[in-house]
């Protein structure tokens, strides 16, 4: 293949390189983007170079089966060696060897598709480690169940700021098919070192499949509006500052619940680009009009939007970098304090979702939020 290298594990099949010097699995972009996103979660803690390279060695690509049995064997054994630096006293050596584990469990449960043994242990194994990490803390988290439909809860992990007292809650959601335990990894140091309270929202809620019907705009919403009413009914919750944040931005759902509930102090999301984008598929396809393009002009959704709000997006993600930048310049002219940035490949956090360098893209979203919710309470 043109400006790829090639290399060959023991048990694996073979392993292509970019020019960029990214692994590429091919024919499996999926296990290719959860693997770039192994290897870059090192940097937060989520797992160590090393282990990756030793388990892929151990895989044989071909098989899903094989993915998941050795990602379980990986996160196995660090959650053994959390359980024994817990027993010793070891806390701190026992709360990073969870959070690996956490990383490893969700590399196993994707992709979807195979055995629902293989899953169902990946997803038991990330939320039991989540929940000894949790109760590890100091101050500990907790799992909460909040509300949303008479016959479904949101399941949600909660991380209390350990500097302050009625702290700023940051709420972050993951998308269908993201877990609430892998946004630990991602965003618990940055929220934590800035003294403010994280709260991850899982949309499978206690399930680990969600039917269509469930993800309509207007029930989503509602969701979200409840879980802002049960934080702040919560002992240490400044409710005037609660924010938002997508991850990942493959959809509008979370702009769309930020664009119904004024509440929301901060908001970092996709602005209703995939909305306008979708839409604009569609019609194309409808008409036989060619490719849809990227919408390069605010629409209802981020008109709506009262809150300061921040778009984050990478030049090789899956949107056209030059529209991202007009719809960003006219978001600028229609919003009082919304700002769209876009990572570029020379700096990484380039690629769709900021899979290739979490690090960065995170410490601007959470500086960002840190000034947007200092300046609220200043003017409080």
């Amino acid at each position: 293949m043109h400006g790829h290298r090639r290399a060959q594990g023991a048990n694996s099949s073979s392993v292509e390189f970019d020019d960029k010097g990214w692994p590429c699995f091919p024919d499996r972009e999926d296990l290719s983007a959860e693997f770039i996103r192994l290897l870059a979660a090192a940097q937060e803690g989520g797992s160590t170079v090393s282990e990756c390279w030793l388990t892929l060695s151990r895989i044989n690509l071909a098989s899903e089966i094989s993915w998941a049995e050795e990602w379980i064997k990986t996160a196995e054994t660090n959650e053994a060696r959390a359980e024994l630096s817990s027993l010793n006293g070891n806390l701190i050596t026992a709360r990073r060897n969870w959070l690996r584990a956490i990383g490893y469990f969700h590399a196993a449960a994707r992709p979807f598709g195979y055995s629902n043994d293989l899953l169902e242990c990946a997803v038991d194994g990330m939320r039991r480690c989540a929940k000894n990490y949790l109760g590890s803390r100091v101050p500990a988290g907790r799992i909460l169940s909040i509300p949303w439909t008479p016959d479904l809860t949101l399941e949600a992990c909660y991380l209390p700021s350990a500097f302050r007292e009625d702290a700023p809650v940051i709420v972050c959601i993951g998308e269908p098919g993201s877990y609430k335990e892998e946004l630990i990894a991602k965003y618990a140091s940055h929220a934590n070192e800035r003294g403010l309270s994280l709260l991850t929202v899982d949309l499978l809620g206690t399930r680990t499949t969600l039917s269509p019907v469930c993800l309509e705009s207007n029930r989503f919403e509602a969701a979200m509006s409840h879980v802002l009413d049960f934080l702040s009914e919560q002992p240490g919750v400044d409710s005037s500052r609660i924010a938002i944040v997508a991850d990942a931005w493959s959809s509008s759902l979370v702009a769309r619940a930020a664009a119904s509930d004024a509440r929301f102090a901060a908001a970092v999301c996709d602005a209703g680009i995939w909305d306008l984008h979708e839409r604009s598929f569609f019609y194309r396809h409808a008409s036989g009009r060619g490719r849809a393009g990227c919408p390069d002009e605010p629409n209802a959704i981020s008109r709506s939007i009262d809150c300061p709000l921040l778009v984050t997006a990478g030049e090789g993600g899956w949107l056209l970098p030059d529209s991202l930048i007009e719809f960003g310049d006219g978001l600028g002219n229609v919003h009082q304090d919304a700002r769209l940035i876009l990572f570029r490949r020379a700096e990484t956090a380039a690629m769709q979702g900021h899979i290739d360098n979490p690090t960065l893209a995170n410490e601007v979203i959470f500086d960002w939020l840190e000034d947007r919710l200092r300046l609220r309470k200043g003017l409080s």
